[in-house]
């Protein structure tokens, strides 16, 4: 702020030299403007030292100011946030993160006579019973999910259990826990190897639907399903932004199974498990809004039964088209000898003469969905498992059709509710046809 002696000083040189002095009373009138000038600008310079002051309590208000109320508020119930969180969260021993997963699921079904009293039967019985209904929950999934340590070279271990309660019998109190999938991840940029129990390699996709869970759907009609052990390593190729190849490789443990039809003396010979070699290759272009997949696939195995050895080979092929975010076809086909140690019906039979043959088989499904709003889908889906005929054991099974549609809406971002309905054709040699109607009603809360 400029002084009074200064302000005259600066006007006595800067005000251009009269011609005549100036008279005392212009003078004075000069004076008293700058006295006036002087007193409004110390007036400023109180009134901004006092909005600093007010600013500055704001900042850093007392202990018990006003002010500081809504700060303490919140937190407060940043506190109960976090005491919630400690209360609910899953702990691991070795401090890496665990995920509490899964689903409550409650169906409420009505099967018609050839259901052979099974919740979800795969096939239609040959002989007729009466119609069942009935509501379980035995289908709800129990999951965990992990991540664990950074691994040498960049890469990172993670895996994933679930488990159900499919295991038992159909009564309200003899569900029993039944692992379902697990699997221990080592994974790098382009490679992964991976311990598990899952589908086979060659067999990676199936329906949508909460009717059938507990097994998969479409398990006798062209789904090879069997959730058994196996070890797989994966290598990645990037063709591409969106644009790649996997080349898959694994051991597969077989579930060894024949036609109860065939003579029990054999029984005894069978061996329970085998090695499955099995190798997929698949081709991929698209993002999440389009996308195709493609990926063909073999398995080689044998099994051991009667003192000889039946060859298993099985060649397939899998594929998704997403050309919309509206629409999708997915599916899979295969074809071979001895298919059954994957998840399908009997693959061989031993002839009066002792010997065994391979049951020929070929199967393959497909589905198709449809999603017209975020909340709403809709899923059409049918398979089938067409066998020799003159591989089969009397009253054996040459084809089995099953066709299925459902409808799924979203109640909230995790509650579903879900209404199926399906018919099951089983043709049994000599032309003997059954069918088996099925009709669910699903609602299912996910966490």
């Amino acid at each position: 702020m400029l002084t009074k002696s200064l302000c005259l000083s600066f006007l006595a040189l800067a005000m251009p030299r009269p011609a005549a002095p100036q008279s005392p009373p212009d003078m004075q009138k000069i004076i008293e403007r700058l006295d006036k000038l002087e007193d409004e600008n110390q007036k400023l310079l109180d009134e901004i030292h006092e909005l600093r002051n007010e600013l500055t309590a704001a900042r850093n208000p007392a202990p018990d100011s006003p002010q500081q109320a809504p700060e303490a508020e919140r937190l407060a119930v940043q506190e109960s946030r976090t005491a919630d969180l400690e209360q609910t969260k899953v702990s691991a021993s070795q401090r890496f993160p665990v995920t509490l997963t899964g689903m409550l699921l409650f169906n409420a079904f009505e099967n018609g006579r050839n259901s052979g009293t099974a919740q979800y039967p795969a096939t239609a019985t040959l002989n007729s019973g009466p119609a069942s209904d009935g509501a379980t929950v035995r289908q709800t999934i129990l999951g965990l999910k992990f991540n664990g340590p950074d691994l040498p070279g960049g890469g990172k271990a993670s895996g994933s259990i679930y488990i159900d309660f499919f295991a038992g019998t159909t009564a309200p109190n003899n569900d029993l826990i039944h692992i379902r999938t697990a699997n221990l991840d080592l994974a790098w940029k382009n490679t992964t190897f991976s311990v598990r129990q899952d589908k086979p390699l060659i067999s990676p996709r199936e329906p949508t639907s909460f009717a059938q869970v507990g097994i998969s759907p479409l398990s006798a009609a062209g789904n090879l399903w069997n959730w058994n052990p196996q070890v797989r390593i994966e290598q990645r190729f990037s063709l591409g932004e969106d644009t790649g190849f996997k080349a898959q490789g694994g051991v597969y443990e077989t579930a060894e199974t024949y036609s109860p039809t065939l003579p029990s003396e054999y029984s005894g010979t069978l061996e329970r498990s085998r090695p499955a070699w099995q190798g997929r290759f698949e081709f991929f272009h698209g993002n999440d809004r389009r996308r195709i997949e493609i990926a063909p696939g073999f398995s080689f195995s044998s099994t051991h039964v009667a003192g000889d050895s039946v060859q298993s080979k099985i060649a397939s092929l899998d594929w998704l088209y997403r050309p919309a975010p509206l629409f999708e076809f997915s599916g899979e086909a295969f074809n071979g000898q001895n298919v059954a140690g994957l998840g399908a019906l009997p693959g061989f039979n031993i002839l009066p003469s002792d010997e065994v043959i391979p049951v020929h088989s070929h199967g393959e499904w497909g589905q198709f969905a449809f999603f017209p709003a975020p909340k709403l889908s809709f899923h059409i889906y049918a398979g089938e498992q067409y066998n020799r005929a003159s591989d089969l054991p009397p009253a054996g099974i040459q084809r089995n059709f099953v066709y299925a549609g459902n409808l799924m809406y979203k109640l909230a971002p995790n509650v579903m509710a879900a209404l199926e309905a399906s018919q099951t054709r089983t043709e049994y040699l000599g032309s003997l046809l059954r069918l088996n109607n099925h009709y669910d009603l699903a609602l299912a809360y996910m966490f």
